[in-house]
């Protein structure tokens, strides 16, 4: 028996062998041959294709033997807001919401059901768009004027992108349309470029309208919001909403969930910025989202929830998500208490405190 298990191993030890013998003589041609089928090098743009993944010859990758080596990648750090830089975030509330900055008010009898570092002036990147618009529509221009986009429309400030062509002309309504909905910067700039005066009239009206509402807190430097140095606070910014909601332009604009302007041939689809005006869950009568490094994820809305009209402030949130995630838990709280809703007012501590 025992000899017999013996003359099993060995043959299993021979057999073990010869495949391996007959492996290594076959990888080093499928080796070789493989990448030939898949690389392919394009000379004019010193460009190399491995594996249907194009990568630089010069700065992403460099060849040694058959083998490719893999690049360097060297993760760069989020810019703080000037929310987390002030602290702002430590302060901690019972809806765990991850905007350093919220306010929501009943609009009909202005009582405040949740406060959050509400005072605080930061910048407030493209809610800056609601004044620009209360601006456009207050002016009575002609809506279907042509506005061609030029130079001066690109942003130099953060190097944003945008569909909207040099050279490319929408009227005076399609460009207020993009920017309230999808929040186009070249949209907004223009309109306040074209404005009678040019952009230092245009950017004083904002000005003056802020401190004619009351604004105390507010300044604007251009209509974009891509400046951090147009700021705000929370109390400011829900005066804003309130006075913006009375304007049936911006609140059909605002809410719109999507828009198509025929650019020559082609024709361009813009979709809301604010998925949640797409959801039947909720009944938003005005809102503007924004978003700069320096001032996180903003949102402002006019909504209706369990029979009540608020308005909803959310400033400095961190997660691109997480603005919409604090518009539902402040809703599911509205709801869960519509009668007797308990106040909550919360705030960082000083930073010496």
């Amino acid at each position: 028996m025992a000899n017999s298990l013996n003359l099993i191993l060995k043959r299993s030890l021979q057999l073990v062998g010869f495949l391996t013998f007959t492996v290594a003589l076959i990888l080093p041609v499928a080796s070789e041959a493989a990448p030939a089928k898949r690389q392919v090098v394009k000379k004019s743009h010193a460009t190399k294709v491995v594996s249907k993944k194009v990568v630089s010859s010069r700065k992403s990758a460099r060849f040694v033997g058959k083998t490719q080596r893999k690049p360097i990648i060297v993760a760069t750090p989020a810019r703080p807001s000037f929310g987390q830089i002030a602290g702002l975030h430590s302060a901690q509330d019972p809806l765990d919401l991850k905007s350093s900055v919220a306010l929501v008010i009943d609009q009909e009898t202005h009582e405040v059901l949740f406060s959050k570092n509400d005072q605080a002036v930061l910048p407030i990147a493209s809610l800056t768009k609601l004044m620009t618009g209360m601006i456009i529509s207050g002016a009575r221009l002609p809506m279907d004027e042509s506005i061609t986009i030029t130079q001066d429309d690109v942003d130099t400030e953060k190097g944003s992108r945008s569909r909207l062509r040099v050279g490319s002309s929408l009227t005076r309504g399609e460009l207020l349309h993009l920017a309230l909905m999808s929040s186009e910067n070249r949209a907004a700039h223009a309109l306040g470029r074209t404005y009678p005066g040019g952009m230092p009239a245009f950017v004083n009206l904002m000005n003056a309208k802020a401190r004619m509402l009351g604004m105390t807190g507010t300044r604007y430097v251009e209509p974009t919001g891509l400046s951090s140095q147009n700021q705000s606070s929370a109390q400011d910014l829900a005066t804003l909403v309130n006075a913006a909601h009375a304007d049936p332009v911006l609140r059909e604009l605002s809410t719109s969930t999507g828009y198509q302007v025929a650019m020559g041939r082609q024709t361009l689809q813009y979709n809301n910025t604010n998925r949640l005006v797409k959801n039947p869950e909720w009944e938003i009568g005005l809102q503007k989202t924004g978003y700069i490094s320096e001032a996180g994820q903003c949102l402002v809305m006019q909504t209706k929830i369990a029979g009540r009209k608020l308005i909803m402030v959310f400033l400095d949130s961190a997660g691109k998500l997480s603005r919409l995630g604090d518009a539902e838990r402040v809703r599911r709280w509205v709801e869960s208490q519509p009668v007797n809703l308990p106040k909550i007012s919360v705030a960082a501590r000083p930073a010496n405190g």
